[in-house]
């Protein structure tokens, strides 16, 4: 229900005018009783309007502190939860449309049916255990309740391939601007990134350290590092850079090899330093400096010029067509270490269960395996609960509010 109110201090002067909103409990966002005042933005407004509240023996909220009473009341999931904290960093609108996503439901609500099964399948290898002998009840029940978790196990197994998509999503993907000293590695970051970012000359061994400027690339989060110049070298100093870019190199989702163009030669295109599972462009740099047909015979995946912008616009599609998220928006994504942890742990729980369905009869199988079993789905249980928060730790909710900003 809203009213226009004129909100006075304790003298009974008017503060301001504006409108107050009641939330009864059932209907509230933290199922309690609440009321919200808006009113114009000034902060001398905000900050008297604060006080006089305070003297009436309210405070301020804490991070996170609306979220973590909604999902204690049973309004939200704790995934849903983390949601809103994704939602309010949100920097792309990849990012936006995952939080979203995963606020409506798209992690917790199947979440909630493999654990749901379990839970089933548990009921049935209970039964087993304790009420076989009752003739009402009858025996050989977890045969069904092992083909449960055989389900559960395969779903649990397809979405941890899912090579951590959902992750680079939150996180940005990580673009590595490598190559050897003055192939343009610099310039190009400040082209890519519009803005002077990194110090720019012609004195080979400049960039020592690494340089990250985060960007949005098709609506996806870019984490594009420009790294030091890779070359043999005596100077200790430029040899920790180079170690570094190495290392970047090795995580990288992809890299972009930068060689320059040198009128009348053509590249000679060397093999990256280290290792890398991330996909690799060969960049040929600064073409203005050479004719076109050369361009066209160096090799490069694509050919660029900061200078003049020639090839930047393609470049930036090559990018956005290999950033290696097709799935994302579709179906679950697993979005937290947190979350693949106890995924994992739910399926490493699920694998100690038999893949082959024993009849009570076989020879082999032995009754107290039921027990075991029954310790095993248990154990599920409880790892898909944590990620919902169904089973949760006060310190694990500790951990995620405080991540909030103050009072959401």
């Amino acid at each position: 229900m809203a009213t226009l109110v004129t909100l006075r201090d304790s003298s009974g002067d008017a503060i301001d005018q504006g409108v107050a909103l009641y939330f009864p409990a059932a209907k509230s966002p933290t199922g309690e009783d609440a009321a919200e005042f808006h009113i114009h933005g000034n902060m001398l407004l905000v900050d008297t309007l604060t006080e006089e509240l305070t003297k009436l023996g309210l405070r301020l909220a804490g991070p996170g502190e609306f979220t973590r009473r909604a999902v204690i009341a049973g309004k939200m999931d704790l995934a849903q939860a983390e949601a809103v904290a994704d939602l309010v960093d949100a920097e792309t609108s990849v990012q936006r449309k995952q939080a979203m996503a995963q606020l409506y439901g798209s992690l917790s609500d199947p979440v909630t049916q493999w654990r749901d099964s379990l839970l089933h399948a548990l009921a049935l290898i209970e039964a087993d255990i304790d009420f076989s002998d009752e003739g009402d009840v009858g025996e050989g029940h977890f045969i069904a309740a092992l083909k449960t978790a055989d389900t559960v196990r395969a779903d649990l197994r397809k979405l941890l391939s899912d090579r951590g998509i959902g992750e680079r999503v939150r996180d940005g993907f990580r673009v590595v601007i490598a190559g050897p000293p003055n192939a343009g590695k610099s310039t190009l970051l400040n082209c890519l990134a519009g803005r002077d970012v990194a110090i720019v000359t012609d004195v080979a061994g400049t960039t020592r350290d690494l340089l990250e400027v985060h960007l949005d690339i098709g609506g996806y989060p870019v984490r594009l590092v420009d790294t030091a110049g890779m070359r043999g070298s005596e100077d200790a100093v430029e040899q920790i850079g180079i170690a570094r870019a190495v290392d970047q190199v090795g995580v990288a989702d992809i890299v972009l090899w930068l060689e320059c163009a040198v009128p009348g030669l053509r590249p000679a295109w060397k093999d990256i330093p280290g290792s890398t599972d991330g996909r690799v462009f060969r960049i040929l740099t600064q073409i203005d400096r050479i004719a076109s047909d050369h361009v066209d015979d160096s090799g490069a995946d694509i050919a660029v010029s900061a200078k003049t912008g020639a090839g930047i616009e393609g470049l930036i599609e090559l990018l956005k067509g290999a950033i290696p998220a097709s799935a994302v928006g579709e179906g679950i994504a697993i979005t937290r270490r947190r979350h693949r942890n106890a995924f994992s742990s739910a399926l490493t729980a699920l694998e100690r269960l038999p893949v082959g369905i024993f009849d009570s009869g076989d020879e082999l199988f032995d009754w107290t395996h039921l027990v075991l079993w029954a310790e095993d789905l248990r154990s599920a249980i409880f790892q898909l609960g944590m990620i919902t928060g169904h089973a949760r730790a006060d310190d694990v909710l500790d951990r995620i509010f405080a991540a909030f900003c103050i009072g959401k």
